[in-house]
């Protein structure tokens, strides 16, 4: 394991737009969309939207890592009312095409859309330009995915359909004391965002579970920021509990605070049960995701169930 100290020093970034902001070393201006929710408290909000089906077209790429590229795209209808919310942000990718080579979308009627039937997988809205009207999402590479072999050769007008974003979870600034995240390669993009996005000078620590030091990126952020970086080596993605181990691991400050994890299901199974059940978080003060499943290609995101020890906890 790697340990990266705290980003300072950070300059105000440049004017957005530019393929030279693909990749910015410094954060951007943090800001979202005027959305209402669908249900809100002091410390969260959820919110719901109709899923529109549209077409993007690749306007430039760049290689972020050994593992990552990020790509950004136009859209047929300019982004229309498009959400940019939260890191929970995401959008369908759908990779069907007709015999011309050109995007195929799921029907859309009464404002609804459903990509059943359809090769599609799920993807972090790293950024979304409201003057320029382009958005940035990030693949992980290297793996046998059909999205990972599309991004790799991703180039200028190459284009594919997208659904969404359907809804999001808003985690609201100013009332968490600190924050600790924690991604594998998939959730990645996702936790950059989550770090762009945080409060100004507000503790925060990253654990980022990667093959080796070329997955490294950059992680820009306002927030007084600790990156450990985790190697898993040789192992395949998925199959160790290096992520969840070191969270676990990890001393909480008090109850005052936040955290994120997200990664393969069964990898970070356990960490959600120990946030659950027996760190002494209130239930709005962590989330665990499993991105992906091992095995799955087109996982979908089932209600979470605690392991079997913890099960045996609970109800003792």
């Amino acid at each position: 394991m790697s340990i990266l100290l705290p980003y300072e020093g950070l300059e105000a970034p440049a004017a957005r737009g530019g393929i030279a902001e693909l990749s910015p070393a410094a954060p951007r201006p943090a800001f979202r969309t005027p959305h209402e929710a669908m249900r809100e408290s002091a410390r969260t909000a959820t919110y719901r939207f109709s899923p529109r089906p549209r077409v993007l077209t690749v306007v430039s790429a760049v290689q972020l890592s050994a593992s990552l590229r990020r790509v950004r795209f136009r859209a047929d209808d300019d982004f229309a009312d498009f959400p940019f919310i939260s890191p929970d942000d995401h959008l369908k990718l759908i990779f069907d095409t007709d015999t011309a080579g050109e995007p195929v979308l799921p029907p859309f009627a009464d404002g609804q859309c459903s990509p059943r039937g359809f090769v599609h997988r799920d993807f972090t809205v790293r950024w979304y330009d409201t003057t320029a009207r382009t958005i940035d999402i990030d693949f992980v590479l290297g793996t046998h995915g059909v999205a990972a072999h599309w991004a790799a050769d991703a180039a200028p007008g190459d284009r594919l359909g997208s659904l969404g974003p359907r809804g999001t979870y808003l985690v609201k600034d100013g009332v968490h004391d600190w924050y600790v995240l924690a991604a594998d390669d998939s959730a990645l993009p996702a936790l950059a965002r989550w770090a762009e996005s945080l409060p100004e000078g507000t503790p925060a620590t990253a654990f980022v579970e990667v093959q080796d030091a070329a997955s490294h990126i950059d992680l820009p952020s306002r927030a007084d920021l600790t990156v450990h970086w985790l190697h898993r080596g040789e192992a395949a993605p998925g199959t160790t509990t290096l992520l969840a181990d070191a969270v676990m691991q990890h001393e909480l400050p008090d109850r005052n605070g936040y955290v994120w994890a997200a990664g393969e299901a069964l990898s970070v199974k356990s960490l959600r049960c120990h946030l659950q059940f027996r760190a002494g978080l209130p239930r709005d003060s962590w989330s665990v995701e499993g991105y992906w499943r091992r095995g799955r290609a087109d996982y979908e995101r089932p209600e979470p169930l605690p392991c079997s020890r913890c099960q045996a906890e609970a109800a003792r």
